[in-house]
């Protein structure tokens, strides 16, 4: 199924089920197919599943413009209104964090009833003389240039990374490689705006308005967003939100920790 955005980009997304709304928000270089073992979890449980392809990424069509945060919050905002959904449950993971993070302060939260921030790009990931707690610029600024140079040698130095399987993590070499195959086939230049806005997009100031319920998920082993610098923080500048912390996660936990993941979820939904 498919909408159109309010520049004109048609923009591809799954529905699922009957019940309360529950909207996913898939990473940069991944699109709505990472969340096969959530959407059925939820689905059995009587909620409504929806799930985005954002521009550049899945069955979205591949716009030359539009990869800013701001962008990519109107986007969720033409999804979540075109669809009348309301009592709407967010979650997202990775770059999707950041999206719904941005998305409550450019449209409010009168259709959200609560979000879930899993292994969140927020609030800041570079290091400034303000943010002295940030990755180094050089740092982020090499991984870009790697990126851009060698996108699959990239990927593949941190497929196992990304699952952090060196923990013991029960994630098989085929699941590893089908995740690799679905970040390649996102738009590079999608790719390449993605990383950019999202390391350089400072929430600091906005994640203390936040008014909904919130949970953050992070992973203790995160390579792609540490912890310290990402889960641990956001979850004390949000009013209120409940945190959870996996010892042996990586950035993939939707994945290698999918059971605790979902009853976490499913627990903070219900309120139990």
């Amino acid at each position: 199924m498919f909408f159109e955005t309010n520049d004109g980009t048609r923009l591809a997304y799954e529905d699922y089920g009957q019940g309360r709304p529950i909207v996913f928000v898939a990473s940069a270089m991944l699109c709505s197919d990472m969340w096969e073992y959530q959407i059925p979890y939820f689905v059995e449980r009587g909620y409504r599943c929806i799930a985005l392809d954002r521009r550049g990424h899945g069955r979205s069509d591949r716009p030359s413009t539009g990869y800013d945060m701001d962008t990519a919050a109107d986007d969720l905002a033409v999804l979540i209104e075109r669809l009348d959904l309301r009592e709407v449950t967010l979650v997202g993971h990775s770059m999707g964090g950041a999206e719904i993070a941005r998305y409550l302060h450019r449209h409010g939260d009168e259709r959200i009833a609560r979000i879930a921030l899993v292994s969140a790009m927020l609030p800041f990931m570079r290091q400034t003389d303000d943010h002295p707690e940030g990755i180094p610029g050089a740092i982020l600024d090499a991984s870009i240039a790697s990126l851009d140079a060698d996108r699959p040698k990239w990927l593949a130095r941190q497929a196992q990374a990304f699952f952090a399987t060196h923990l013991g993590n029960d994630v098989s070499p085929a699941q590893v490689e089908f995740t690799m195959r679905q970040c390649l086939e996102v738009s590079p230049w999608a790719v390449r705006q993605s990383q950019r806005n999202v390391v350089n997009f400072d929430h600091r100031a906005t994640l203390p308005e936040i008014n909904v319920p919130t949970l953050v998920v992070h992973g203790a082993a995160d390579f792609s967003a540490p912890i310290d610098v990402t889960g641990r923080r956001t979850a004390k500048l949000i009013p209120g939100a409940v945190y959870h912390e996996y010892p042996t996660a990586g950035h993939g936990l939707f994945v290698s920790h999918r059971d605790q993941l979902n009853d976490d979820l499913l627990a903070f939904i219900t309120g139990r």
